[in-house]
């Protein structure tokens, strides 16, 4: 399918993009700013960066860095008037090199997000998401699977996930928390898969949640193996590593009851392959998917489903633009190599395969709030 909508940029004062722009990413470097007792050489660029990112102009990155991502396209140009995935990708990049992270010095490799995920992994709000599958061991297999899937696809909001929906209920309601709901045809495609190939996004009390579920299906052969797609490096400040995985591990081993199995089997499968990591370069580039290079295509199209989780990569799937509500997914996805299904939380404004009755229905109780207050979420599938 051709874009026939206009790309998102975040030059209209008073859109939600514009707020992220002018207000989320200056208060991000002030978190940043905190979390770690950087020098002076750290605190002056984290100063220079908070001046460009709200006054100044796209600037070339250190050695070259991007030239394939399309950098020399907007050189100049104000962070407001180039695309919006672009933009909201490269502050993080500059973020990094803010810090240190790329460079030769002593803060190489550190994550600046680290203790804030760390201190959700240790939360009671974790201890009390991971003391809900003991009461899920009792459950019939289906019923756990469906509760798990909840659990995966409200991320943070794991509480909802982990307690049957009311399935009447969402019938019932004028605007339900479920917008779009192809959960049997997910259900039919991990139906004794190969692979599955899962595109994580954030760590800590979202990571868990895959984890889980991905644990779930290994155990009941839903699927033979799975391929987690993380980050290279840190991103979008609580995006999932390779290192989040390790520690989302350990929080589940470590534990009481049945987190501890469902992680000793996580860690058994990551032992003999049932479970492998990846953290392909293009998971941090500011492109959608429709633009993947050859290599992580081919290796997307040998997968039996690719679930994308998550708010970006939702963005990243169908295209950061001003599509109507009722675009249907299949058209915008169509592009994509493989049965695709998206699990996500409304975060942003992009959204399609609506009904035209849910969309009414949205727009008459809230607005465009709906798009953006991550109290919606939707399940979609292309096969």
């Amino acid at each position: 399918m051709s874009p026939s909508a206009a790309v998102i940029l975040g030059n209209e004062p008073g859109s939600f993009p514009h707020g992220v722009l002018a207000e989320r990413h200056p208060a991000i470097i002030g978190q940043v700013r905190e979390a770690f007792p950087y020098g002076p050489e750290q605190h002056r660029a984290l100063d220079a960066l908070h001046d460009n990112c709200t006054k100044g102009v796209i600037e070339p990155l250190p050695g070259g860095a991007w030239a394939e991502w399309g950098i020399d396209d907007h050189v100049g140009k104000s962070w407001f008037d180039v695309p919006w995935l672009w933009s909201e990708s490269y502050f993080y990049r500059r973020l990094l090199d803010a810090v240190g992270y790329f460079g030769d010095g002593p803060w190489r490799g550190t994550d600046p997000f680290r203790p804030s995920k760390l201190a959700e992994l240790g939360s009671r709000e974790t201890d009390e998401e991971l003391a809900a599958l003991d009461e899920l061991a009792g459950l019939p297999v289906e019923e756990r699977g469906t509760a798990l899937l909840h659990g995966s696809l409200w991320g943070n909001r794991a509480d909802l996930g982990f307690r049957l929906s009311d399935g009447e209920a969402e019938g019932r309601d004028a605007v339900p928390d479920l917008v779009a709901d192809d959960s049997d045809r997910l259900r039919s495609l991990l139906d004794g898969a190969g692979t599955l190939c899962l595109i994580a996004d954030n760590a800590g009390r979202e990571l868990i949640p895959d984890l889980l579920l991905v644990a779930h299906l290994l155990e009941h052969g839903r699927i033979e193996r799975a391929v987690l797609h993380v980050k290279p490096h840190p991103y979008y400040v609580s995006d999932a590593t390779t290192a989040d995985v390790v520690d989302a591990l350990r929080r589940l081993v470590r534990a009481p009851g049945e987190a501890a199995v469902y992680g000793k089997r996580l860690w058994d499968a990551m032992a003999d392959g049932r479970l492998e990591v990846r953290a392909h370069p293009y998971s941090c580039a500011p492109l959608p998917y429709a633009e993947m290079p050859d290599d992580l295509r081919a290796e997307i199209a040998g997968a039996a489903l690719t679930i994308l989780k998550g708010d970006l990569n939702y963005r990243r799937l169908v295209g950061d633009r001003w599509w109507a509500p009722t675009t249907p997914f299949t058209d915008v996805t169509e592009y994509f190599p493989g049965p695709v299904a998206a699990l996500r939380t409304l975060k942003s404004d992009v959204i399609t395969g609506l009904d035209a009755r849910t969309e009414s229905a949205l727009v008459e109780a809230e607005g465009r709030r709906w798009r953006t207050s991550g109290t919606h979420a939707l399940i979609q599938v292309r096969s």
